[in-house]
């Protein structure tokens, strides 16, 4: 185990494999959990697991987290709670293929949030890149069809994972003003932070009457999103991060609409339409221009 973890490549493509199922689960968690329920639940397992394990290192470093606490608090429930809880929703009105490729435009919303609140300078490339790649993205979300983006009808699932990729992209910013603490700390607190705030969302959908706890098909779906998604990607990626740094880890993060396409066209048997081709394309060489170096 001690050699495995010390292969980064290794690390980091099955953290990022991990990532692309978790629409694949989302979409098989269709009629078998719901969203919310399906966003509080993995949480839990993470909490269970995580808690009893890191209590007394979180507890040692709790002077260095305290004063962040807020802001982390704020990261767990946008990028954690947030992020999934529209994810999951939108899993039951659009394909995983469309999930994971919108999914793709991520990194250049965070370059255009440096821009906004760090002042970030800012290439001709970079705004070419993120050009390129919110066209992939609309040639997805418009199925191809230039009526759909002339009237702007698009599949409220395509909009809610716009949106999630939005919250995600907030969470990836505060990241730059991260506690001093160390990484499993700070995960472990933003897994509480995200068990707490998707409670209130389980508690609306047993109001609306919309809530449903997981099938055992549903509880296999939970398994799944609780222990790989939640927890084993994320330690495979911060020791990734740990390895060869966040520059080179950071971009791993790009094969997660490659994988994502892949699984659902394999697992799922959807189809892989002309326009997904494109917008894959587009997305992938938008992000490449926008991280390529001067």
């Amino acid at each position: 185990m001690t050699g495995f973890m010390r292969q980064p490549y290794l690390l980091l493509a099955l953290a990022t494999l991990m990532w692309g199922g978790n629409a694949i689960a989302g979409r098989v968690a269709v009629g078998e959990v719901s969203p919310m329920a399906l966003t509080w639940l993995r949480w839990v397992i993470v909490v269970v697991a995580l808690v009893p394990v890191m209590r007394r290192r979180v507890a040692a470093e709790w002077p260095q987290l305290a004063p962040r606490w807020p802001s982390t608090f704020l990261m767990g429930a946008l990028g954690f709670t947030g992020f999934n809880a529209l994810f999951y929703a939108a899993a039951h009105h659009t394909t995983a293929v469309n999930l994971t490729i919108i999914q793709g435009s991520i990194p250049v919303m965070v370059l255009i949030g440096t821009v906004l609140f760090f002042g970030t300078r800012i290439r001709p490339l970079q705004i070419l890149g993120m050009a390129v790649t919110l066209a992939g993205v609309a040639a997805v979300a418009a199925r191809g069809d230039m009526e759909v983006l002339r009237t702007l009808a698009f599949n409220i699932g395509d909009v809610w994972m716009l949106v999630a990729s939005l919250f995600y992209a907030g969470y990836t910013l505060g990241l730059r003003n991260r506690p001093p603490v160390a990484g499993l700390v700070f995960f472990t607190a933003m897994a509480v932070a995200a068990f707490l705030t998707s409670l209130p969302l389980v508690l609306y959908e047993a109001a609306a009457g919309t809530l449903q706890w997981p099938t055992p098909k549903g509880w296999a779906v939970l398994l799944y999103v609780g222990l790989f998604p939640s927890l084993l990607s994320q330690i495979f990626f911060m020791r990734g991060v740990e390895l060869i740094g966040p520059g080179r880890a950071g971009l791993f993060v790009n094969l997660v609409p490659v994988f994502g396409a892949l699984l659902a066209v394999v697992l799922l048997g959807e189809s892989f339409a002309w326009y997904h081709a494109a917008g894959l394309v587009l997305v992938l060489s938008g992000i490449g221009l926008s991280e390529r170096r001067a």
